[in-house]
């Protein structure tokens, strides 16, 4: 590449960024700190914690918003409720979140703005280019919208979580810790699978997969916590729901076989994951689980007098030692 073609690639890079932030680059770091008043190591280090690179410091990389969003943070910094050390964690996890949020946003963008633009057999040239980023760029502002509506939703079901956690004799939110059912759902042999098909059989499928599942987590009050590709992660609230939610999911995927297992107990809550041995158990029992079967710990069983249940053969599972797990077929039918 010529010295040439990296200015004139650097020149259009600027220009869709400046197209998608919706306003243009005017200020160095130096300029941000100034008029934020956030130091500038601090300041470095929310940057890199929301996954950016520090651009050289005589560089025009940053909006107008950005030093908004810097002063904000020195407001909030004020509160006797915050500290720097909450504000690195929390843009961590706005910069992880985010950076999955916008591929996969843009993932299904392109793929519908090619289905629409390109004509059958055609290639992409500037135009399309051009249409595409200024379809973007119209919408940005609506797809912000609906984003802003998730997460506050998603905070607000957080907080009445943590208000019914409160009440329970079995939380200490302050504490980061839970008395949970957690759950494991797999793709068997994704692998093999994985060979067999072309990437868009694959996405297909992984999409379908984690839709069907989120759908039925969802209905039944549980929360995913998180999908890794042939894998869907959930907990719920009682042993009950996680027993119907791993029976539902076991019979509503129907394109390939899934195995479920799912444990119950104290876990530790941190950034949105959960963790402890229910966790470890509970994944450990869905490697080890036939295809197509649903395997519940032992300290799940008192719990399920309304499913049917038969208990299995002691097991070695790593780290865990030898472990009696529980085949979980259907619930029994109500007189």
């Amino acid at each position: 590449m010529t010295d040439v073609t990296v200015v004139a690639v650097m020149v259009e890079a600027r220009s869709v960024e400046e197209l998608l932030l919706g306003e243009p680059l005017i200020h160095t770091f130096p300029d941000v700190e100034a008029l934020s008043g956030i130091p500038a190591e601090y300041g470095l280090r929310i940057w890199t914690a929301l996954g950016f690179p520090m651009p050289p410091v005589d560089a025009v990389a940053f909006t107008e918003q950005d030093v908004e969003a810097m002063q904000e943070i020195a407001s909030l910094l004020e509160h006797p409720f915050v500290d720097e050390a909450m504000v690195l964690q929390l843009a961590r996890g706005v910069g992880q979140t985010m950076s999955r949020l916008a591929s996969w946003l843009g993932e299904v963008w392109l793929r519908q703005l090619a289905d629409q633009l390109l004509p059958p057999g055609g290639s992409v040239d500037e135009q399309i280019v051009a249409d595409a980023l200024a379809a973007s760029a119209e919408l940005r502002p609506r797809f912000e919208q609906l984003l802003l509506r998730g997460w506050r939703r998603q905070l607000a079901a957080a907080g009445v979580r943590v208000l019914t956690s409160t009440a329970s004799s079995m939380a200490d939110p302050a504490a980061g810790t839970a008395t949970l059912a957690v759950g494991f759902a797999d793709i068997v042999s994704f692998t093999r699978l994985s060979r067999r098909m072309d990437g868009a059989e694959l996405a297909s499928l992984i999409d379908s997969f984690e839709t069907t599942c989120a759908s039925v987590v969802a209905g039944r009050g549980g929360r995913v916590i998180k999908t890794l590709g042939d894998e869907v992660l959930f907990t719920a609230a009682t042993p009950e729901d996680a027993a119907m939610i791993a029976l539902e999911i076991s019979a509503k995927v129907s394109e390939v076989e899934v195995r479920v297992g799912v444990a119950y107990g104290e876990v530790i809550l941190r950034l949105g994951d959960v963790f402890g041995t229910p966790v470890n158990l509970a994944a450990r029992l869905t490697a080890t689980a036939r295809p197509g079967a649903v395997l519940v710990a032992a300290e799940m069983a008192p719990f399920l007098d309304g499913f049917s249940l038969r208990a299995l053969k002691p097991r070695p599972l790593q780290g865990l030692g030898r472990v009696r797990p529980y085949l979980l077929k259907e619930a029994r039918a109500t007189s």
